[in-house]
This record gives structure tokens, C-alpha cells and sequence, in this order.
């Protein structure tokens, strides 16, 4: 199984995208500190990924997982969680959390015209040094989202590039995943993705979802055409999701899939129905603050010393009740399907 991550990565001739000679990021996702299937990067994802680049002549020295930080998740207590840390730890890479003392940070002008990012920071866009000349691999999971409607490799970038104040950007988040593509294009020498679909999210994501066993992996050098993909695979319109059309129509990617030359199984016919307007009470709550009638008073509630309210809300609705209420039933359920044993073995 591990294998099958390596010979996915070449029919996807990853190697052509990524240059030997330059460090390589590997962008873990962690939606939750928790595990909960389909949130974050599996195990497994990111153990297939590491052994191909090994394989295939990528020195040790210069492959490192990369995290982030958001304001409601833990990436130190995430990454033991979903046995991200062990993986790494195993192969000997490096553990780079991008927040830790010793990380630069440093304002970027961007080359390519800005939709949003401008204007939400005017004073200037911050981004990690240590990215800039280096790889990047994004690891993202299949699954829906409350904000995107889907979340895959261009969302992935949301944590990497972003210093905290991200959640700034919610109420332009389409325009803000675009804004990012540009970006990494300017910066990073390769730009890659890696999709894990073995549990795919379906529902109010990218947290409060319902697990399902799918079964599948994707792979590609653009961000927009795999983003695409899977879209259509969850059972969406991939040109109706703004950030994909917006992407498409600037050239940063392929998002009609009738243009892009898909090789392994035929996923033309899959369609998983997933639904991607559900909302929990935190989602419903967000969503009249960044286009409803809280609008107005979003400077305030999160822009302001109020805003920690806003994260404490997050952490008691999610951690305290979502989870063990709601999803704790569900990691039961999905740990004895064959994945969820694999999970556990780690």
C-alpha cells in the first residue's frame, strides 16, 4: 500500500516538477489536533510520499514536513495525534513548525496582481523565509468545506503561507487561495500535490464531517487540475467553486477536467454525492460574520482584543462538545474499518 503513493507520484512524473538540488517542504495538513479521519494528512500519506522521494534519489537532508499554526489548532499536540511526528521521526527528517523561535518571517511583494491579499494587509504580506527557494509538496485530504464548499491542494497553502492573522482573509477566502497559487508559483522552484481520498469528508468540513471509506489517491503538478478532480469526484461542478474558476480564467491551472489528461483508473463516472452547503451551529455563526448580518461588526469581533472570544467559542463548540458528542461515535466506527486499523498499527 505504502508503494502505491510511489507509483502514483510517477505516473504523475512528479519528479519533472520538483528539482533534486533544492530542500523540499513537505506541507502536512492539520485540520484538528485531534484525529478524526479524513481531517488531516494520513500516516500513511505522508510515510508513501517520503519513501518514494527516497527511492527515487531525494537526499534525506533536504526533505522536511512542514506545519502550521491557526488560532483553534494545536499542530504540536495534531502531529503526535495523527502520528505525523512518528513518521517523520522514523525516515529521520526534519520537523519544521513554522511558528517555533528562529523562524523568519518576512514581508513579500508579490509579481503578480493581487485580488484581495492587498487590501487585507496593506502594511504588507508576510510569508515564511524558509519557503522561499524551496519545494513544496502539499498533502491534503479529500473532503468538503464550509467556506470553499471543497478544500484540497490550494487551500493546503493557506496554513503555509499565512502568518496567523489568516482568518483575516475568510471573507475573501476564494480570492485568497488564488492570491496564494500566484504566489508559490513565484516562489517555489517546484510546487506539488499529493491528495489522500481513502477517507474522504463529507459534509460540514473541514472538521464536523461524516468519514467514508473512498478509497482513492491523487496526484499532480497542478494545484487547480487536482483540486479539479476531486471536486468532480465529490460531485460537484469544479468551475462553479469560485477559487477554481478564478485560478482557471488567470492561468494558474486547469480547472475544466475536460482539459486535463487524467492517467490510472477512470474516475470519469465516480461520484460520491457528497453535500456541501451543511453548516453546524459554529459554521452558521462564522458565515454571518464574514458575508451576513454580523458583517459590520466583524473588525471588531475579530480584529480587536475581543477576537480571543471568538477562538474560545471555536475550541468549546469543536473540542468540548462537537467532538465528543458527535464525532468521538464516528473515529469508533471508522477505526475498525481496514484504514482505521492501519491507523492504529502506526
Amino acid at each position: 500500500m505504502i508503494a502505491d503513493y510511489g507509483r502514483l507520484m510517477r505516473l504523475a512524473h512528479y519528479s519533472d516538477f520538483l528539482p533534486k538540488d533544492k530542500e523540499t517542504a513537505l506541507k502536512i495538513n492539520i485540520s484538528w489536533q485531534r484525529f478524526y479521519p479524513a481531517c488531516s494528512t494520513t500516516p500513511w500519506q505522508l510515510e508513501g510520499v517520503i519513501t518514494a522521494l527516497l527511492e527515487d534519489g531525494y537526499s534525506r537532508d533536504q526533505l522536511y514536513g512542514c506545519h502550521n499554526r491557526t488560532v483553534v489548532v494545536d499542530a504540536r499536540k495534531g502531529e503526535i495525534a495523527n502520528k505525523h511526528k512518528q513518521v517523520l521521526a522514523k525516515y529521520g527528517l526534519r520537523n519544521i513548525h513554522l511558528y517555533e523561535e528562529g523562524e523568519e518571517w518576512t514581508h513579500y511583494v508579490p509579481k503578480a496582481k493581487m485580488l484581495a491579499l492587498d487590501k487585507i494587509f496593506p502594511e504588507g504580506i508576510r510569508i515564511p523565509r524558509r519557503l522561499i527557494g524551496s519545494n513544496i509538496i502539499h498533502l491534503p485530504t479529500m473532503k468538503t468545506h464550509v467556506f470553499t464548499q471543497m478544500t484540497g491542494a490550494m487551500k493546503n497553502a493557506f496554513g503555509g503561507l499565512l502568518f496567523d492573522r489568516r482568518h483575516w482573509t475568510h471573507g475573501v477566502i476564494h480570492e485568497t487561495l488564488v492570491d496564494l497559487l500566484a504566489i508559490q508559483k513565484e516562489i517555489h522552484p517546484g510546487l506539488f500535490a499529493v491528495m489522500d481520498g481513502t477517507f474522504a469528508g463529507d459534509g460540514p468540513g473541514p472538521r464536523c464531517m461524516v468519514p467514508l471509506v473512498k478509497n482513492y489517491i491523487l496526484a499532480s503538478g497542478d494545484m487547480v487540475a487536482i483540486d479539479a478532480v476531486a471536486a468532480k469526484m465529490m460531485g460537484f461542478d469544479p468551475l462553479s467553486i469560485r477559487f477554481i474558476r478564478l485560478a482557471h480564467e488567470r492561468g494558474l491551472g486547469c480547472g475544466d477536467v475536460r482539459e486535463i489528461d487524467v492517467v490510472g483508473e477512470d474516475v470519469s463516472g465516480v461520484n460520491f454525492h457528497f453535500a456541501a452547503h451543511e453548516d453546524t451551529f459554529a459554521s452558521r455563526g462564522q458565515k454571518m460574520i464574514y458575508w451576513g448580518p454580523l458583517k459590520p461588526l466583524e473588525h471588531l469581533l475579530l480584529r480587536t482584543p475581543l477576537a480571543p472570544l471568538s477562538y474560545i467559542a471555536s475550541r468549546l463548540y469543536h473540542d468540548v462538545y462537537w467532538y465528543n458528542f458527535v464525532g468521538r461515535p464516528r473515529v469508533r466506527q471508522a477505526l475498525q474499518t481496514d484504514w482505521g486499523k492501519l491507523f492504529t498499527s502506526y
